[in-house]
């Protein structure tokens, strides 16, 4: 039988600490491996990572791969990225309701960013998400992130759950309704995402 691509997790490490998104990094991955390879027996992160002595007190992404079981566990220092526009990429056909390991079609969506720094890409008419990361938008009073992201983050799960942020349908034609978007994932909390003006977002 030949299983679906293997996924991954990239868990925010500093200070030689987990990131307090550990708990739905954990979810999410037991929740993969369930529905993705008929796991139903539980992984527990933290019985497994050991933080090596190589990484030091600065921020680092630790990277889970994994599929029925976990194949391999990567530190690396990490290195942020400069988002100060947007491209806007239509793409009816992505899929990415997984942290697929495969981000083949990812990456032909961020290649046609043009001279912007990242894509948002619209589905159906409906804003999702960068290439890298969740989004939220501000219409002068509240933050609303789309109700159908292509990858449901660990950060716009807690996010939620702290009800700093309202889902909403998102149409590409509303975006001048909203006056702020601001980009966010494990790596980056919501204090340090980049906040743009709508009219940043190139149509």
């Amino acid at each position: 039988m030949n299983l679906p691509t293997p996924c991954f997790e990239t868990i925010c490490v500093q200070q030689r600490q987990f990131s307090d998104l550990m708990p739905y990094h954990q979810a999410r991955l037991n929740r993969t491996r369930r529905e993705l390879y008929g796991i139903a027996e539980p992984l527990n992160l933290r019985d497994i990572l050991e933080i090596p002595d190589t990484v030091d007190a600065g921020k680092h992404k630790c990277r889970v791969t994994y599929g029925p079981d976990i194949v391999n566990i990567e530190w690396e220092r990490y290195l942020p990225r400069s988002i100060s526009r947007l491209q806007l990429v239509e793409d009816n056909t992505i899929e990415y309701a997984y942290k697929y390991k495969n981000r083949d079609h990812l990456n032909q969506l961020h290649a046609q960013r043009g001279d912007c720094d990242d894509v948002l890409i619209v589905k159906n008419g409906l804003i999702t998400d960068t290439s890298y990361a969740n989004v939220a938008l501000f219409d002068g009073s509240s933050w609303y992130t789309p109700k159908v992201p292509l990858l449901p983050g660990t950060q716009r799960a807690r996010l939620l759950d702290e009800r700093v942020l309202i889902p909403r349908e998102i149409r590409v034609d509303d975006l001048s309704r909203y006056s702020e978007v601001k980009l966010f994932n494990a790596m980056v909390s919501w204090e340090e995402g980049a906040q743009l003006a709508v009219e940043k977002t190139i149509r």
